[in-house]
């Protein structure tokens, strides 16, 4: 049986129909009718020999199929965009750099580490995207990213194809609004038995030596929040809800950024960061000068 080539321009139809969920609205983005728009979907369903859509009330659901459909959907349209606009760029001089952020990565560190590519000669189009380490490496390695920017290296015996970097490492500090810095800083660090903390939760790479910091220190916090992201962690700090943990290489942004003071250094406990790319030597003109930045002592390594 020969095999169906899937008519593309269907399958935008049905792109932009999932996003918007109504074909009426659809219709109006793409500028044609809404029995055009309906009869070009009629005709990919019929191709694939399945129901991409159910009515519910109004509104179009997506079957199971037709979340599968779209989820390829998505990917194809994506690249069509990013093709577009590397094509675009391709004649100019400016120069693109995707980069995927981990969502535990201190929010400040990633932003020191890019601001680098704003200061070069050729100009630089930052792409950034959040997420969690696995799936960042998992889209560097079908080169959706040039670079990953993350707080742990690769695992041992990973199969992807991807290699580390060691950025720098930074010693940690526990900061905090000033009124709980007032209030803690005194005989630190056993002043901070009973004392509310935010912390990372447990995944992260980071939460196992503070731990082991606290337990041989004899600290018994409070701990009021667990927190993923590492922003979500920042925010509640900056509110004064708990002290918490800060890379002293962010020393000179705690007063600006985090409203939050100096309690006391854990030189004991280091923070990594990392860059992972598909290359055992980066060749991005970027990325080498984050890394040219970083071995100068400019991003206040600690």
């Amino acid at each position: 049986m020969k095999p169906t080539i899937t008519n593309f321009r269907h399958l935008h139809y049905f792109w932009v129909v999932a996003k918007e969920g109504s074909i009426t609205r659809a219709a109006e983005r793409l500028g044609l009718t809404v029995q055009t728009v309906s009869s070009q979907i009629t005709l990919l369903e019929q191709s694939v020999g399945k129901a991409l859509f159910t009515q519910q009330g109004r509104r179009l659901t997506l079957t199971e199929a037709g979340r599968l459909a779209l989820s390829f959907a998505d990917q194809i349209f994506l690249l069509g965009e990013q093709m577009q606009e590397a094509l675009d760029e391709a004649g100019s001089l400016r120069t693109r750099l995707t980069v995927g952020i981990a969502d535990s990565l201190p929010k400040l560190t990633a932003y020191r580490l890019l601001e680098v590519t704003t200061q070069l000669e050729i100009p630089v189009r930052l792409v950034c995207y959040e997420d969690q380490h696995d799936a960042l490496l998992a889209e560097l390695a079908l080169h959706k990213l040039d670079v990953v920017l993350t707080d742990h290296p690769l695992a041992s015996g990973s199969t992807l194809r991807v290699f580390s970097h060691l950025l720098f490492e930074s010693e940690m500090l526990v900061v905090g609004a000033k009124t709980l810095a007032d209030q803690w800083r005194r005989d630190f660090p056993k002043s901070l038995h009973g004392a509310p903390f935010l912390l990372p939760t447990r995944n992260n790479a980071l939460r196992g030596r503070i731990d082991e910091w606290l337990d041989l220190n004899g600290v018994r916090p409070d701990v009021v929040g667990e927190f993923e992201d590492n922003a979500l962690l920042n925010t509640f700090g900056r509110r004064g809800l708990g002290l918490f943990f800060a890379p002293a290489a962010l020393a000179a942004d705690l007063a600006e950024q985090l409203q939050a003071e100096v309690v006391g250094r854990v030189p004991e406990v280091r923070e990594q960061f990392y860059a992972i790319s598909n290359e055992r030597k980066i060749q991005h003109p970027a990325v080498e000068a984050i890394l040219a930045a970083v071995h100068e002592g400019m991003l206040g390594a600690a």
